[in-house]
Formats: structure tokens, sequence, C-alpha cells
């Protein structure tokens, strides 16, 4: 069973079953709704009777006989007892009955209380009330035929809207769980990409590893042989320690919450400016031009982890100079514009093609095959842009290669703060001074070819 099918049917099911919740809520207030309408019905059924009692009997006691009472002019009733009104009847001690109201229709035998009560006369259900007189029992009853046709009609509205909210209810859960897991889908199809991706990228240095110690053990060699079989399983062996370091930094990342709360401010142009010079002899020694263009003066201070900023940095750096290749141009820039802070990098290479341009940060993503890289440094630049709340900007450059500008909300200043017995007098820690030689030392150890992403 496809993916695709399988996502349908899972969506139906959930419709399914939503249907089925709106249908046992609308049976339910369905009889309620019922059961209130036909009680209010009776409820005023009885006001109409016990009303017609009590005149009638206050004429009798007046006039000291049972008389006769005729229809109310405005009804005119031509043998439909369901649209006839309120009829009386005088019944006996001795059960003779004597109808007090014109065309009443007969009786039924019943021992009358003074209970409203149903029973079926002339093919018609009648609700009766009885109340007792000196001349034996007033009985007044009322046809509730009405009342079931009511009811009929009501049942027939209902279950056609009924219908129709199942109908809705079905197609709108159907497309809403389609459109939900559509999502899920895609974060499902990429992470499984992810681990293809990355198990590709994992054996292919450990490969080279059990090769090169195989061959070295198959046969005896001399010392200068040994040191470059050494020489190339530590290369490998630093490839798949980069790999393993930025998988566990993406991970890390994916698990913490965003910068935003962050009580750390970083001044961007320092850091863009540390990071030329950090680069600046790695980029003469592959015969580029690497420079720092400010715009402006002032500090440009935003809200992140430094740290981070010195990854971003650096990949976005290291991304250049490998785009723009011997000979190139790579500029770093820092400007104030309003309440924000950019940074660019632009590069003399040749630029992003437009198929790549959705699928930069993709992970393990390259746009050439050329040697070099782990697909996994615009991936990490991504992941500290979205979590300081920066905004990507990627275009073409003035230099001819591409563009990189990432914008954030400017924030004020950190307070001045005393410096400590381990740190530099320039202001970095230790922690951050062997961060930088990390990455120096990682940057140079990297073949010049260009990839996407470092």
């Amino acid at each position: 069973m496809s993916r695709s099918r399988s996502r349908r049917l899972h969506a139906i099911r959930v419709a399914a079953v939503a249907t089925a919740i709106v249908a046992i809520a609308a049976i339910c207030l369905a009889v309620v709704l019922n059961l209130v309408v036909t009680h209010r019905l009776r409820q005023g059924v009885d006001a109409r009777l016990s009303e017609r009692l009590v005149d009638t009997a206050k004429t009798d006691a007046g006039r000291g006989t049972p008389t006769a009472l005729p229809l109310p002019s405005s009804v005119h009733h031509e043998g439909d007892l369901d649209d006839a009104p309120s009829f009386v009847w005088l019944v006996s001690p001795s059960g003779r009955v004597t109808p007090l109201t014109a065309d009443a229709p007969v009786l039924p035998a019943h021992r009358w209380v003074t209970n409203p009560i149903n029973l079926p006369t002339g093919g018609s259900s009648f609700r009766f009330d009885a109340v007792p007189s000196p001349f034996g029992w007033l009985v007044a009853g009322e046809s509730v035929g009405q009342i079931g046709r009511i009811n009929s009609n009501l049942l027939i509205a209902e279950g056609l809207l009924g219908a129709l909210l199942l109908i809705v209810t079905f197609a709108g859960s159907l497309i809403v769980g389609l459109r939900a897991s559509a999502p899920i889908e895609e974060v499902r199809r990429r992470q499984s990409e992810f681990t293809a991706d990355a198990s590709h990228e994992l054996r292919t240095p450990l490969s080279v590893i059990e090769a090169e110690i195989e061959l070295a053990l198959s046969r005896n060699r001399d010392p200068a042989a040994y040191r470059e079989t050494l020489r190339r399983v530590s290369t490998e062996s630093a490839r798949l320690r980069s790999i393993v370091n930025d998988l566990l930094w993406l991970a890390r990342a994916d698990g913490e919450t965003p910068d935003d709360d962050a009580e750390e401010s970083v001044d961007i142009g320092m850091a863009a400016e540390a990071c030329v010079d950090r680069f600046g002899a790695t980029a003469s020694a592959n015969g580029l031009d690497l420079r720092y263009e400010p715009a402006g003066k002032g500090s440009a201070f935003v809200r992140s982890n430094p740290d981070s900023i010195d990854r971003l940095l650096g990949v976005l750096v290291d991304n250049a100079c490998r785009y723009a290749g011997t000979g190139g141009v790579v500029t770093v820039g820092v400007a104030q514009s309003g309440s924000h802070v950019r940074l660019t990098v632009d590069d003399s290479g040749p630029g992003i093609p437009d198929k790549d341009q959705s699928l930069i940060f993709d992970r393990f993503h390259r746009a050439t095959d050329a040697a070099g890289g782990t697909g996994l440094g615009l991936a990490i630049a991504d992941t500290v842009v979205r979590r300081s709340n920066g905004e990507w900007s990627i275009g073409r450059s003035h230099l001819g290669g591409a563009k990189f500008e990432v914008k954030w909300k400017q924030v004020h200043a950190p307070p001045a703060r005393r410096i400590s017995d381990n740190e530099d007098l320039d202001g970095s820690s230790g922690r951050s001074s062997d961060n930088m030689g990390h990455d120096q030392g990682l940057t140079a150890s990297r073949p010049p070819e260009r990839t996407t992403s470092s």
C-alpha cells in the first residue's frame, strides 16, 4: 500500500469517527428537542382544558344546572376532530354522559380522576382532564393529533438537516485531515531522506577508512606508505568527526527553544570583523580577496547566542570562499537600517542556480558533486537565523555571485562588565578563543572546492 493511499485511508477513518460522534450528538439533541416541544405542547393543551373546565364549572354553579356550551364563533368544525377545539361533557354519578359542547364526539368510558390523560376517541387521540361538580364529573377534551403532526414534521426537518450536517462534517473532516497530514507526511519524507543522506555521508568516510586499513594489513609496506595511509585515515576521520559534530549540533538546536528570550547580545560588526580576520590567512593562501566592509559607525547589537553567531558567520564566509574560488572576491558587510541590523556576505562566484534556490538550506543538499564540505553548513546557518528571529534574503550579488543577507531587530548595547581573570584583554573568553581556533583549523584543512553548503 502506497504512502499516499495510506494517508487517505487514515483521513477517511478520522472523518468517519468525527461524523459518528457528530451523529450521536445530533440524535441526542434531536431527542431532547422533541421531548421539550412535546412537553410544551401538552402543557398548552392542559392549560386550555383547565381553563375550559373552570369556566364551565363557574357557569353551572351560577345557574344551578348544567348548560350546553356553544363552540367559539372563530372555530368552524366540519368533522375533523384533530382541528376541533376543547369539548366538554358532563358525566353523572350513574355514568350517563351529556355533551355540553355542540358536535362533541363520543366520550370513551373511563373512571375519571383529576389527572390529565390521553385516550383514543373517534379515530383520533384526545387529551382529557376532569374536575368534580355537584352534578358528577365535568370532563374536557381536546385532540392532540396536531402534536403528532408537529412531531412528524419536526422529525423530517431534523432528518434532512441531520443528513446535511453529517455530509458536511464528513467532507470537512476529510479535507482537514488530508491537509493536516500533508505537513506531517512532508516531515516524514524529509526525515527519511535525511536519514538516508546521513547514512550515505557517514558510510563514505567509514568505507575509505576500512579500505585503507585492509590494504595496509594485506601486505608489508615501507614506513612512507604506512604514513600516507595513516594520513588518509586521519583526513577521513576528521571528516567523519565533522559530520557527527554538525549532526549533534543540529539535534540539540532542534530540541531547544528560540533565542528570543536570551539575555546575551552580540555586536554583529565586531563578530563579522573577527570572522574575516580568522579566515584571512586561509583566503590569502587560496588567492582570495576577503574584505570586511562596514556601513556606518557604531555598534550593531542583536539578541542571540555569541557562539551561534560565530558559527553562522563561519559558515557563510567559508561557503562564500568556496564559491568564489581562486582569485575571487568575498565581502562581508554590516549595516544599520532603521531599527534593524543587516549582515551581508557577497561573493564573485557563479551564484545559486534557480533549481537550488528552495533547497539550499536542506541538510546534505549540494549543488555540486565536488569534494569538500558535509552539506550541513547552510542548514546550521538557517537554524541559527531562525532561532535568533532573523530573516533571510538571498539573491544576486553586485560581485556577480550569490548574496546572503540576514536581518535582525537591533537591541541596545549591554552594560559594560568587568573583565574576569580567565578572559583575554580583548574581551574574548578562553572558550571563545578555543572555538575560533577550532573553526579556523577545520576551515584550513578543507579542500577549496565549492558546495552550496559547507
